[in-house]
């Protein structure tokens, strides 16, 4: 889609910026308010779109064309580590819940069907997992560091790929699946939307905290830009400060690559490990 700035259009016409969200569709909206306050402060057309790829097998961000991104950190910190110079992370949304202690984190709430006897992570075992993706931090990576730290192999009777947090709570909901972990502020949202889910499904265990998927900025913007969009974002015009409050977001931190760390930390020791499902 187009954001547009309703300003009039300056004398020298700039390069259309491509923002590419890779995160959950239900927070599009979200995303499509920041891009529009960007637009219009910037006085630049905006590209944003929402992606179903992994970052990491994206053609768009593997060829440098993505300008700015919505990224879960996982993926943005193994990109770092391959390609240093190619993002920058630039802030984070701090959420308004006391869960969340007024820091850039999130948390991976494991969910099973209200109906199901299962109260603790340990009656999980044998059951039906469903994740979104393989390269998901809060839906996978957290799962198995989990299972790692409890020294639990092939914990689930079957693990099953929804595509999307949207599709596991779905499928936890109407059965399909007994269990998935999913990112809190995902959770949140779908409950929101529809707050009868409430009544479908039931938080056994939660995972985390971890640092909030960032906003990066590819650093061939230059550093003068990405500091006027930090900037931006830090002291949101009017227009973004009532989709922050819709959202349940109170502000935004700044944030750097290091924080991430912990993440890539987490993935390899499954990884030496061998670690599986």
């Amino acid at each position: 889609m187009w954001v547009e700035s309703a300003s009039p259009t300056p004398a020298k016409t700039l390069k259309a910026l491509t923002i590419v969200s890779y995160l959950a569709p239900n927070w599009f909206w979200f995303y499509e308010a920041i891009a529009a306050s960007i637009s219009q402060a910037l006085q630049r057309e905006i590209s944003l779109i929402q992606s179903f790829h992994d970052p990491l097998h994206d053609p768009l961000l593997q060829q440098d064309q993505v300008d700015l991104a919505f990224m879960c950190g996982l993926p943005f910190i193994r990109q770092h580590q391959r390609v240093p110079q190619q993002f920058q992370a630039v802030v984070a949304p701090v959420m308004a819940s006391p869960r969340y202690h007024n820091q850039p984190i999130y948390f991976a709430d494991v969910i099973v069907n209200a109906a199901s006897a299962i109260t603790t992570f340990e009656q999980l075992a044998g059951s039906t997992l469903c994740y979104n993706d393989v390269g998901s931090n809060s839906g996978y990576n957290l799962l198995r560091y989990r299972l790692l730290q409890s020294h639990l192999h092939s914990f689930f009777s079957k693990t099953i790929p929804s595509g999307s947090h949207q599709g596991s709570i779905q499928w936890v909901a109407d059965g399909l699946a007994s269990c998935a972990a999913i990112n809190s502020t995902v959770l949140e949202q779908a409950l929101r939307n529809d707050p009868h889910l409430a009544q479908r499904l039931r938080v056994v265990e939660t995972l985390g905290p971890c640092p909030m998927p960032p906003l990066v900025a590819a650093q061939q913007l230059g550093s003068e830009l990405i500091a006027q969009l930090r900037s931006l974002l830090l002291a949101p015009n009017l227009m973004l400060q009532e989709a922050m409050e819709q959202a349940h977001v109170q502000g935004f931190a700044i944030v750097t690559a290091d924080e991430y760390e912990i993440l890539a930390e987490m993935y390899s020791a499954t990884l030496r490990r061998g670690h599986q499902f």
